[in-house]
């Protein structure tokens, strides 16, 4: 019987001790990404809050602007226009 050499082969341990440095390279290289993705989000979810307080406030903006008091008085201080008297309204119907 041939004794058993106790010594491990050198190409084995080489693929061992590669596939491990590999491994590890990928696993930096994921978590790096992983937080650079998570940066991106956060900075797009501060980007996306302020365009929605922005869309609320040009909202506002937008009701105050179109205000059935405000036209009125624009149509009549600025463009002139005034109210028909009731003798010059007339109703069309259509047949």
């Amino acid at each position: 019987m041939k004794t058993l050499d106790k010594q491990q082969p050198t190409g084995l341990l080489i693929a061992f001790a590669l596939v491990c440095v590999v491994s590890a390279v990928a696993l930096v290289y994921t978590k790096h990404e992983a937080r650079k993705l998570f940066v991106e989000l956060e900075r797009l979810s501060d980007e996306r809050d302020e365009l929605n307080i922005e869309w609320g406030q040009l909202q506002i903006e937008q009701s105050t602007w179109a205000t059935h008091a405000r036209i009125e008085t624009l149509a009549t201080g600025e463009l002139k226009l005034s109210r028909p008297e009731a003798g010059d309204v007339y109703v069309i119907e259509r047949q």
